[in-house]
């Protein structure tokens, strides 16, 4: 098939996004399909993963006045996107309407799925796929060994509903709590008295730097599906989410969800009995399941 992708790949950093839009190519390309990233006579099939005027790639408006050229080449949309995950007020009605032209739309996760369906949706062949991560990355590996519990959170969006409230609060317990540290992967746009940041991480260093911890800690509200919980999960840390995460509930399981600050640390001190409800797949099991869906609706 020839498939064109609406975003190009970055390096380095650059959110969940971006380690989906890496991970199809190489693995299409690598199954004898040809992906592109723009429009010709010739295409099988769009995807669609996000319908949004950027750099990196086309939008719906251009997607849609293709399709209305050439009504067999079918569209997929991958959606990973809401207005309650960033506390937006567009996001939702402009997949909507993507959903009037579009042939199949593959969820995040099943909360995403809920989430969408539940305000009318024009698209009424849906699939939910989870995603992958990239299990030589992210691991178990060495504990710091510290004599404390050492506690991590790894984000590139600073967005507040990211959990910055969960973790200023934290910040504070930890310098009281000298038992306990906490360490913040990523970009945050606030200061940390107690705390350690380091700068955004990708890959193999932050699969590396994240199995050195105990526990995870993700504060994320509404998220979608989200690919920090995924990699934690998968570097073999107890995850802790917020009651309001989303897909992060979905994935981690509600007996490792609070409600509350002083539900977490209880949490943190009482670990459950039982891991983690996901079992991470890797990107090549992701992509396994999207070629179906290709395959299925082209």
């Amino acid at each position: 098939m020839k498939i064109l992708i609406n975003r190009k790949p970055v390096s380095g950093p650059w959110g969940g996004g971006n380690l989906f839009v890496s991970s199809f190519c190489d693995f299409m390309r690598s199954k004898g399909h040809e992906v592109v990233h723009n429009f010709s006579e010739d295409l099988d099939l769009i995807f669609m993963q996000d319908p949004r005027y950027s750099d990196l790639g086309i939008s719906i408006n251009e997607i849609a006045l293709f399709k209305g050229t050439y009504p067999s080449v079918k569209v997929i949309h991958r959606i990973n996107e809401c207005d309650a995950r960033k506390g937006t007020n567009d996001m939702d009605s402009l997949l909507r309407e993507c959903s009037k032209i579009t042939d199949h739309t593959v969820f995040v996760s099943n909360w995403m799925r809920d989430y969408h369906l539940e305000k009318g949706w024009n698209c009424n062949e849906t699939s939910v796929v989870y995603n992958g991560t990239n299990k030589d990355h992210f691991k178990p590996g060495k504990r710091l060994e510290n004599g404390k519990v050492n506690l991590v959170t790894h984000h590139w969006s600073d967005n507040p509903l990211k959990g910055a409230d969960v973790y200023d609060e934290l910040d504070a317990w930890v310098g009281d709590n000298t038992d306990f540290t906490f360490t913040y992967i990523g970009r945050y746009s606030r200061p940390l008295c107690n705390s350690v940041l380091i700068p955004p991480l990708a890959g193999k260093d932050l699969g590396h730097e994240l199995s050195k911890y105990d526990i995870y800690i993700s504060g994320s509200r509404f998220d979608p599906g989200p690919n920090h919980v995924i990699e934690s999960i998968a570097a073999g840390l107890p995850t802790l989410v917020h009651f309001e995460g989303g897909g992060a509930v979905e994935f981690a399981g509600k007996h490792y969800a609070f409600r509350g600050f002083e539900e977490m640390i209880n949490l943190i001190k009482n670990l459950p009995d039982q891991k983690n409800d996901l079992v991470p797949s890797s990107w090549e099991e992701c992509m396994s399941n999207i070629l179906n869906v290709l395959e299925a609706t082209a």
